[in-house]
């Protein structure tokens, strides 16, 4: 069930399967984890997630991986890459984006997992340039995106964040291929 399409040095990254939804509700209804989300998600929208990527993954050989520990085969949460569409003058893009559960945070798996995930999406997707979104109040998700070498670009009202004035305003912050070190 383990095979990884990538690995870090102590992460493994892999496409989903319907047998997972059990761990992403786990994850998905953590109201810690979900603290810069409007709400926690149901059984049914997270397998509706898991559809998602997996289509996402035939589609462009890329989505927001489910991540596991490589030593004790751990379900950590999910780093991947996403095709984003909602009206907003970057899109259509693809952002970089993780979220991880609590058991696993301060641990660094965020920056080694969104690093490998930078490389792979510039080098085996052939992506020119990789976005990434955060509200202003998630000061970790931003922490993480300028450990990776991203730069802000501007900050803007989320469309899909807009009954939400504490997470409507977000950041932009971007990293083009000739940027990775």
């Amino acid at each position: 069930m383990n095979t990884y399409i990538f690995t870090s040095e102590r992460l493994g990254f892999r496409n989903w399967t319907t047998a997972d939804s059990d761990l992403l509700f786990v994850l998905n209804s953590n109201e810690e984890v979900m603290r810069f989300f409007p709400s926690t998600q149901t059984k049914e929208q997270c397998l509706d997630f898991i559809l998602r990527m997996q289509h996402q993954f035939q589609k462009n050989y890329f989505c927001y991986f489910a991540v596991e520990i490589l030593e004790s085969k751990e379900f950590i949460g999910f780093i991947g890459l996403c095709e984003q569409t909602y009206e907003a003058d970057f899109n259509p893009s693809v952002d970089i984006g993780w979220r991880i559960l609590p058991d696993f945070w301060g641990k660094g798996y965020a920056t080694e997992g969104a690093k490998k995930v930078l490389e792979y999406g510039f080098t085996e997707a052939n992506l020119n340039q990789i976005v990434s979104v955060a509200p202003l109040v998630n000061f970790p998700s931003i922490s993480v995106m300028k450990k990776i070498g991203m730069s802000k670009v501007k900050t803007f009202k989320h469309p899909f964040l807009k009954d939400f004035p504490n997470l409507e305003e977000c950041v932009l912050c971007l990293i083009t291929s000739e940027e990775l070190n």
